[in-house]
């Protein structure tokens, strides 16, 4: 079983939000509907824009925490380091 660490944005340069999970089809759609709540349909963070795969989810729980530690402007720039366009990936998981 596959294990992701992910980013959602509000927008290029917005409102950032990491996360963890099993099946990010499902978060993400989960994301989008607003059927998770919370801080994401607050904001309106609901665009897949970075993400990394896992193969267990010890080392993905322990990546995120290191990501949590992160400034805002380092996660910004990983996501401009590896999606400069912003754009939202979740068309291309979820088909």
């Amino acid at each position: 079983m596959a294990y992701y660490v992910y980013l959602l944005a509000s927008k290029k340069h917005g409102t950032v939000y990491l996360g963890v999970t099993n099946d990010i089809v499902r978060r993400g759609y989960e994301h989008r509907t607003e059927a998770a709540g919370g801080f994401t349909a607050r904001y309106g963070v609901n665009k897949l824009v970075w993400f990394e795969i896992y193969d267990d989810p010890i080392t993905a729980i322990a990546r995120e925490k290191e990501f949590k530690k992160w400034r805002r402007g380092w996660k910004i720039r990983l996501i401009e380091e590896q999606n400069p366009q912003g754009i939202d990936l979740y068309a291309s998981i979820a088909s």
